[in-house]
């Protein structure tokens, strides 16, 4: 416990860092996905294509790699930004693809038959899978994204590596203090472990309130 309470301030600035890695790494990963979900079933051939390419190459690349890419090689062609920014960037785009395959699969649990009616009405593909398609599937797709943002979480940790404040990397100034590495890891995962049922809990309470009734 003392290793707890002589570090609050410590754990607190790596658990306050790890919710703001993942608040704005999951609003992009949700803007990204969505909007890919709907390129992947839009009309236009080249559309389609991009969709595919952005989920087939996030998906097929380790997360490691993307950071490493991003972090390191974006400021090679000019682009200067603090690291927590690129750390975002890429946990952000490397979530949105499935982020994309969960939304997909909730719009196709949508009859097609509703797209054919919302058509007929005279809606524009815009209308039709803004105003009556993604509603309905968004209720299927609660707990997968639910689930997806729970690991995009605990992903945030490989930004500690990246000279990135977050949770994980509480445990290099408490080992170089002297403190026992195994209780600076368990109250690590404790802020995981807070993280992790906050996000739980909201999409319990979304899928109770929104979700398909089973």
């Amino acid at each position: 416990m003392n290793v707890l309470l002589d570090n609050l301030s410590l754990y607190g600035r790596g658990l306050l860092g790890t919710v703001e890695l993942t608040v704005y790494a999951a609003l992009l990963a949700l803007a990204l996905g969505f909007l890919m979900a709907a390129f992947r079933v839009a009309p236009v051939r080249s559309l389609r294509v991009l969709g595919t390419a952005w989920v087939t190459v996030l998906r097929n690349t380790p997360l490691t790699l993307l950071f490493f890419a991003v972090l390191l090689g974006l400021p090679r062609f000019g682009l200067v930004l603090p690291f927590t920014v690129f750390a975002v960037l890429a946990l952000g785009c490397y979530t949105s693809a499935f982020i994309c395959e969960a939304m997909r699969a909730g719009i196709n649990t949508v009859p097609a038959g509703q797209g054919e009616a919302a058509r007929s009405l005279g809606m524009t593909f815009r209308q039709t899978l803004g105003l009556v398609v993604l509603p309905q599937a968004f209720r299927s797709v609660i707990p997968p994204i639910g689930s997806t943002l729970i690991a995009l979480a605990k992903n945030s940790a490989i930004a500690g590596s990246f000279s990135v404040v977050e949770l994980l990397g509480v445990y290099k100034p408490l080992n170089e203090m002297g403190y026992g590495i195994v209780w600076s890891f368990v109250w690590i995962a404790v802020g995981y472990l807070l993280v992790t049922l906050t996000i739980s809990a909201v999409f319990n309470a979304l899928e109770k309130r929104y979700g398909v009734a089973r």
